[in-house]
């Protein structure tokens, strides 16, 4: 390998498989491989339901074993879940799922002490049952002296060392978006001890280097360090946009949709509240201001549901079925538990009075054009909300390869869009980790990396957009 070329490992964890990727990333060259993919897979146990961490560490060790000598390693995962620590260092637990039902009706006594319009206008996090802050209400943290968010908890098992990456603390519901530091009144108000929480890091950070053990263990040698980048996975896939200029919206796909704009500021207005965004800190002061959608976990679901059968004869049958015969709102709360997932949506469409999706492919059309109308409302009402127009779409993530869905999405928000990357928090993660060790330059100069090097597909909008305000307006009972 030449001298000038570098080489990451991004861990990147969402929230049902995990994946070990290597970059590889000279100064006019960025290639990705897998080295390593596992599952994730929640255990449900008598107390609830769980995290493996212990399986995800296994996988996190393996994944580094196969991805050979690299020049760093950085971590990103799924948001708001955490581990919490004796004062030995030692897990007191396994940490708990985020759709753990014990969060039910812990809002609304938060909400008793601060109220909601209040709780927003301090963190701008928009309302989710499992946000960290209602968790931490709802925990019994007898015993506990420190919490350690997902990312977090695996680089402390890498390096011996602590701390809380700042992307991912800005979901905690803990952080003031304007300062980027902690809300210490917002944290006194509602009982939580900020002392709880390890020293925030920036991305880019060092965050230590691979304790022996590790290195012992996956054959590595060192030093090899280890670089905080955005560890909320979608603070690195929306670093990993090929955007050029500001005038664009992003949906980072997968488990989740999120959609949203790039801004300077956060817009932490009772419109913007009322409306469910969210004010996430990125890369370099920027604020991710999104709205969290149901995303692909509809039809994840329902494809398990099925019994795995093929995708690929299931989206083209699912294209045959007439567009927007019945759509569901994509953000309703009443599909974040698992099981029974064909017969909840089909519920929904018999209470609204529309037809109700029978077959596999009439669910699939169904929840892909219930996505598509989603993506529309979330970018339309980002670009009313924070008074900043768009001209394209990127979609990245792995709804990427999902050619219908991409299609529908340029269709109803009547933009043109850019899919790919498809590994985009991987790429953010590496993008990151190469900047901090002088390859890249900035934001701006990894992206136009990204662009030159990385496959892109572009979607134009087809049809009349007629249907899809119809749609929308049916969806709202109007």
């Amino acid at each position: 390998m030449s001298a000038s070329v570098k080489s990451y490992a991004a861990v990147d964890l969402g929230a049902s498989s995990g994946r070990v990727m290597v970059g590889r990333v000279g100064p006019d060259s960025l290639e990705l491989s897998e080295a390593h993919r596992f599952v994730n897979r929640p255990v449900r146990v008598p107390e609830g339901l769980r995290w493996d961490i212990l399986s995800l560490y296994g996988g996190v060790l393996d994944g580094l074993r196969a991805a050979g000598q690299v020049d760093s390693v950085g971590i990103d995962s799924w948001a708001v879940d955490y581990g919490l620590l004796d004062a030995d260092g030692a897990l007191l637990g396994n940490p708990v799922h985020y759709r753990d039902p014990r969060t039910e009706g812990v809002a609304q006594k938060v909400w008793a002490t601060v109220p909601a319009p209040e709780l927003y206008a301090a963190t701008g996090l928009q309302y989710a049952p499992f946000n960290t802050l209602y968790q931490l209400v709802a925990d019994r943290l007898s015993g506990a002296q420190r919490l350690l968010l997902i990312p977090d908890l695996l680089t402390y098992w890498l390096t011996g060392e602590q701390g809380t990456e700042l992307t991912n603390a800005s979901t905690t519901q803990l952080i003031d978006p304007r300062t980027r530091a902690w809300s210490y009144d917002i944290a006194e108000r509602v009982g939580i001890d900020l002392e709880l929480f390890a020293p925030l890091r920036q991305p880019g950070d060092p965050a230590g280097l691979l304790r022996p053990e590790v290195l012992e263990e996956t054959g590595l040698s060192g030093p090899v360090p280890v670089t905080a980048v955005g560890s909320h996975d979608t603070a690195s896939a929306v670093a990993a946009v090929p955007a050029s200029g500001e005038r664009f919206a992003y949906i980072c796909t997968g488990t989740w949709s999120l959609a949203g704009l790039e801004l300077d500021a956060p817009v932490l207005t009772e419109e913007s509240r009322a409306a469910n965004f969210t004010n996430e800190l990125g890369l370099d002061g920027t604020v991710r201001y999104l709205r969290n959608i149901m995303g692909l976990w509809l039809l994840q679901e329902c494809v398990r549901t099925w019994g795995d059968p093929d995708l690929g004869e299931l989206l083209p049958a699912a294209a045959k079925v007439p567009a927007l015969r019945s759509v569901v709102d994509a953000g309703d709360a009443m599909f974040l538990a698992p099981g029974r997932m064909p017969e909840r949506i089909a519920e929904a469409c018999r209470a609204s009075g529309q037809p109700v999706p029978v077959s596999p492919a009439e669910v699939t059309r169904c929840i892909l054009d219930s996505l598509a109308l989603a993506h529309r409302k979330a970018v339309d009402d980002a670009q009313r909300l924070a008074g900043h127009p768009v001209d394209v779409v990127h979609v990245v993530g792995g709804g990427t390869r999902n050619a219908l869905l991409c299609q529908l999405t340029a269709d109803a928000c009547g933009l043109p869009v850019v899919a790919g990357p498809t590994e985009a928090a991987a790429l953010g993660n590496v993008l990151v980790q190469a900047r901090a060790h002088g390859l890249v330059s900035d934001l701006a100069g990894g992206r136009e990396l990204l662009t030159r090097t990385q496959p892109l597909t572009r979607y134009e909008p087809q049809g009349e957009s007629a249907r899809w305000r119809e749609a929308q307006a049916r969806l709202a009972g109007d």
